[in-house]
């Protein structure tokens, strides 16, 4: 190959194709010289080699004639290797770019990647064995990708219905759909996908991470693999292994093509993105990337001592996201994903540690000032995993306006309830409300706190009533990983069992949580496969497990009714305003009518007081929800009376008072497998109901 190389331009960063050329611009501090090297795609035979001409404010660049798209290209970064003062350049090691847009390959761990001599296990030793044969290249891209104009569903938040998934996981086992799409984005977007999700209801996807990912080399060795995806290294890039097209740039159209599916369908598109820590984790992971560029500015170091690196995160490495170039590349990673790809928003892993500062958490930080100042980054949906494993690391409640936060509390609180712990009762109230306790600040709304019940971290709700206990024996790691604590109970038996009672009993279990979940104030977030009673075998860390274990199962005929009961409950959700509040509700009287926003009514039918909160008995009671401010855009006036019995035995409810003219009508009973009541008819005020052990039921009131 011959080229030739000219200064080119400092900005923008990564590689920039023009019709004729590639600008190449990478960010270093440190480095003293950069090279960027050309690959043949197929082979991995290294064609040239150039030196970057120019650096320009702390960027290397140049401009290389006769390239264009589909170039494979890494760069070696030349600078001190001197770990002791958080240096690690070795021009050894081929680097990718940290805007790489395309791989052309998934990305697995190797000794030869490591910047030191692995056999001495000394990283402040130095290698000289060349990795490039290991390490995927990265493809230059059209730089001119129009911006994906299909039609956006821009849910409201307080409509919002979150469905967390596993691309891979979520379709390798779907039934009807084409084996060669099982896995994939192209399966993910397809009509036999985007089927279910509507039937169920669900307004928004939130993907497991799809941002090329490390499998890491502790993983590697015992047989297994990265299969959540949370090691990233390339930011824009979409990982590989969800994808069976051709390895070229062909990929970027099959995930715009997933998202245009999903949006046609009035489904948004939110990312799980990992921008707290890389997958080159410790000082003795590989040199892959950050590593290599400038170590000392895209990770936080020990103050003290910077061979080491301060680990908030618990993988090894925190990503320095204070610094104005860690900060310019998340910013521009994500606007790429919002404008190139076509995402509605992001969830944030460990988003605690991307608010850290010297002094530690800021929700008034560099990255989130300017994550909510970006003139269209503020306008997506942003969500918080508001903790990490540092100093000061739990901050629910505590992200700025703006953002939605998982929230624990709630999972925690609607399990050890159903679970039939004591004294949870007054606690699950406030989070039957929102977690006023923990949102109601800065006019922030209901729809901040995400609740839920599962999520990929932990077991899925069929575990939840099936086992006392982790069993994770199979990622290898003698059951060590994982929660210990996790407020289930197995009825029973642990694990699977054909015991009629033990069986009903979780069916029913399984119902009050997703109903708990889905009526309650705030944004519900359900863990697909959940509506399916999928079950991972007791392992509630199947980070590892890329195999029947982590993928959903279909067509469990045992639990067929239960993906009718969650459409029923996000049915009554969706048609009743009063379960998607706008305003937090304080047992204020309205306006309109002097009638009260929420009412908390003992089994007896009179009022809750104190007492009876605080009882230890206390694993029954009612709430009456109403509009908070009457009159508002969308109330209709509606009232319902939801009533909760975690008790093993039945509980004789007496319903309250309607207002003139109206009567209770049954709208919801997890007695029933389809959550439908046996009789729906409207019920005379004060009229007794024998209330079923561990059962919800739901009343709307309606003219007579």
């Amino acid at each position: 190959m011959t080229v030739s190389i000219r200064s080119g331009r400092p900005y923008p960063l990564g590689a920039q194709f023009d019709g004729e050329g590639v600008n190449f611009a990478i960010f270093s501090a440190n480095a003293t010289r950069v090279d960027v090297c050309l690959f043949e795609p197929l082979t991995g035979f290294e064609q040239a080699r150039l030196t970057l001409p120019e650096c320009t404010d702390e960027v290397f660049h140049g401009y290389v004639s006769g390239i264009g798209i589909g170039t494979a290209y890494g760069f070696r970064v030349h600078g001190p290797y001197d770990p002791e003062h958080g240096h690690r350049f070795n021009p050894h090691k081929l680097v990718i770019d940290p805007y790489a847009k395309v791989l052309t390959g998934r990305l697995r761990a190797s000794d030869l990647m490591a910047g030191y001599q692995p056999v001495t296990l000394d990283d402040a030793s130095f290698d000289t064995r060349d990795s490039a044969r290991v390490v995927p290249k990265a493809l230059v891209t059209d730089s001119k990708v129009p911006p994906c104009v299909s039609f956006r569903p821009a849910r409201p938040w307080r409509d919002t219905v979150i469905y967390e998934a596993h691309v891979r996981g979520l379709t390798m086992q779907m039934p009807r759909l084409p084996r060669a799409k099982a896995g994939t984005y192209e399966g993910l977007g397809a009509p036999e996908t985007i089927e279910h999700l509507v039937k169920l209801g669900i307004t928004a996807i939130e993907l497991l991470p799809i941002q090329a990912f490390m499998d890491d080399g502790f993983l590697t060795r015992k047989g297994l693999v990265n299969y959540w995806g949370y090691s990233p290294l390339c930011y824009f890039a979409p990982e590989p292994r969800y994808d069976h097209g051709a390895r070229d740039v062909s990929v970027i159209e099959r995930v715009r093509d997933m998202v245009r599916a999903l949006h046609e369908a009035g489904i948004e598109v939110l990312l799980d993105v990992v921008y707290n820590h890389t997958g080159e984790v410790d000082q003795f992971g590989p040199t892959l990337s950050f590593r290599g560029i400038d170590n000392a500015s895209y990770y936080r170091l020990n103050p003290g001592r910077p061979r080491w690196y301060i680990n908030d995160t618990g993988t090894g490495n925190t990503l320095n996201a204070g610094h104005p170039r860690v900060t310019q590349l998340i910013l521009d990673s994500l606007r790429y994903w919002v404008e190139a790809i076509g995402v509605d928003g992001f969830r944030f892993d460990l988003a605690t540690s991307v608010g850290r500062e010297p002094h530690g958490f800021d929700p008034e930080g560099r990255f989130l000032t300017a994550l909510r100042q970006d003139p269209l980054l503020s306008t997506v949906k942003l969500i918080a995993e508001p903790w990490d494993i540092g100093p000061g690391g739990y901050q629910l409640g505590n992200f700025p306006p703006g953002f939605s936060e998982w929230n624990d509390r709630f999972r925690d609180t609607v399990r050890a309830f159903w679970r039939g712990d004591e004294l949870v009762a007054p606690e699950l109230a406030a989070r039957l409300l929102g977690s006023p306790d923990r949102f109601d600040r800065s006019n922030r709304r209901p729809s901040a706190s995400v609740n839920f019940v599962t999520a990929h971290d932990g077991f899925t709700l069929k575990d939840v009533v099936s086992y006392a206990a982790k069993h994770n024996e199979a990622n290898l790691e003698d059951n060590r990983d994982g929660h210990s604590d996790n407020h289930s109970a197995n009825y029973g038996i642990e694990g699977p069992s054909t015991d009629p009672a033990v069986v009903a009993t979780r069916r029913r279990q399984m119902r009050n949580m997703l109903a708990t979940l889905l009526l309650s104030q705030g944004t519900p977030m359900l863990l697909a496969g959940d509506e399916l009673a999928n079950s991972q075998l007791g392992n509630n860390n199947a980070y590892c497990q890329d195999n029947p274990v982590g993928w959903v199962t279909w067509n469990r005929a045992d639990d067929a009714e239960l993906a009718d009961f969650v459409a029923h409950v996000v049915r009554l959700r969706q048609s009743h305003p009063v379960f998607r509040q706008t305003r937090f509700l304080h047992g204020t009287a309205r306006p309109d009518d002097g009638l009260v926003d929420v009412e908390w009514i003992a089994v007896s039918g009179r009022p809750m007081t104190a007492g009876d909160w605080n009882s230890r008995e206390c694993k029954a009671f009612g709430v009456i929800l109403r509009d908070s401010a009457l009159p508002h855009a969308e109330a209709d006036g509606d009232a319902v009376y939801l009533m909760l019995n975690a008790h093993r035995a039945n509980r004789r409810f007496h319903l309250p008072p309607t207002r003139d003219g109206h009567s209770w009508k049954p709208i919801l009973s997890s007695d029933m497998p389809t959550g439908r009541p046996a009789a729906a008819t409207p019920r005379r005020a004060w009229q007794a109901v024998e209330v079923p052990g561990r059962t919800f039921l739901a009343f709307v009131e309606v003219r007579a």
